[in-house]
């Protein structure tokens, strides 16, 4: 299988393109400043009896490398999933409990994106090559999305982001859950309907109205926000499918218990695409669509949700 794109998220490197810490900060307060009930909030979880369906997809935006296709039925058994993704206040919740490091914090540092940091931080933070619109920042990580002196004031309800697949799956097994399969993920994610483009059909804006938060405008350079935010939006913004699952295309890839193929077993797959997507280089909203990265790597546009037994 080809190589992944970096477009979507980039992998983190092993010497030479973040900065050199591997320090975390110390803990911030940002921890300590969630609302008393917003952990417990957006908690929600949806029964699905499971069943067969057709998985993947070969329409015109199909990326071949990418494994979308071919489409093929699939069977999975009843499981339990939740309706909404992670939030920083969920995290933060497991942070307080187990006192959990992530990625980010081990090495100190994740990925941004460049237009969402002040002139001074992104002049000084270094870039990957093939994707410049990511900035390497010292000490960026889940409770201080862009950077030193950033914090999740009015986003306790968005979904967190910078955390690696090794620290999704360790707030899974706190949170009695695990990540989903992709058989499961795009399954949840249809919602029901056979081979329909997103969640909610085959148009992207029926009627003329936003169904999720991607990028608008001509990427990387401008993004009109027309379907309401530039960044992450809250976990619970546009309507939910037809199983009750919210934002499962853009806002933040969700990690998978996958793996990108049989050649590169150390990546795991990635699903939803995320705000930054656009159609002119990463149509990944699609339902079918896929990407992978490695599980240490992190960014600001990256997160999960938790899938179940049945009945828990």
């Amino acid at each position: 299988m080809p190589a992944v794109s970096a477009c979507c998220a980039p992998a983190r490197p092993g010497t030479g393109t973040g900065p050199e810490s591997t320090s975390a900060p110390s803990r911030t307060a940002a921890v300590r400043g969630a609302p008393d009930d917003a952990a417990a909030a957006y908690r929600t979880r949806v029964q699905l009896p499971g069943g067969t369906y057709r998985m993947g997809g070969e329409d015109r935006d199909a990326n071949p490398g990418d494994g979308e296709g071919p489409v093929r039925e699939v069977t999975v058994s009843a499981f339990a999933v939740d309706a909404y993704a992670v939030t920083n206040a969920r995290f933060a919740a497991f942070v307080e409990a187990t006192g959990h490091r992530t990625e980010a914090e081990r090495f100190g540092w994740s990925y941004v994106f460049a237009r969402f940091l002040p002139g001074r931080l992104r002049k000084i933070s270094p870039r990957p090559d093939a994707t410049p619109w990511w900035c390497g920042v010292e000490g960026a990580r889940w409770d201080a999305p862009e950077g030193p002196g950033s914090g999740l004031e009015g986003r306790w309800d968005h979904p967190v982001c910078h955390v690696g697949w090794t620290d999704a799956r360790a707030f899974c097994d706190w949170d009695g859950g695990r990540l989903p399969t992709e058989e499961e993920w795009e399954y949840a994610a249809r919602g029901g309907l056979d081979q329909a483009r997103y969640p909610w059909g085959d148009e992207l804006t029926p009627g003329g109205e936003h169904r999720c938060n991607i990028w608008q405008g001509s990427f990387p350079t401008r993004n009109t926000a027309e379907d309401g935010w530039a960044g992450t939006a809250p976990v619970h913004a546009y309507p939910p499918n037809g199983f009750g699952l919210f934002n499962v295309s853009g806002n933040v890839w969700e990690w998978t218990a996958g793996t990108w193929g049989p050649e590169t077993p150390g990546l795991r797959a990635m699903r939803g695409g995320s705000y930054l997507c656009h159609a002119s280089y990463c149509d990944r909203y699609r339902v079918s669509a896929r990407t992978a990265n490695t599980p240490d790597s992190t960014s600001g546009n990256v997160g999960f949700r938790v899938v179940r037994a049945p009945g828990r």
